[in-house]
């Protein structure tokens, strides 16, 4: 049962850092947000006609974002 005394091994894991997740982003994905969908759209994403789904949301807000800040690097200018 995890979180219990009984659970885990004492002391917890002194390899973590060999053994844990590893990532090659400049920032770990340590938050979340909330999308609303359309019930197709939320369904096709359940079907797996999307599998890498995540990815391609964070992928195209980054493209937004890197977009507005070009926009007002131009207006600043």
């Amino acid at each position: 049962m995890p979180g219990t005394k009984s659970s885990g091994r004492p002391g917890g894991n002194p390899d973590i850092t060999k053994y844990g997740f590893k990532t090659d982003r400049e920032y770990p994905l340590s938050e979340r947000i909330t999308l609303r969908l359309d019930k197709p759209t939320r369904e096709a994403i359940r079907a797996g006609k999307l599998p890498n789904w995540s990815e391609v949301c964070r992928k195209a807000l980054d493209e937004a974002l890197a977009e507005l800040e070009e926009e007002e690097n131009i207006k600043s200018a």
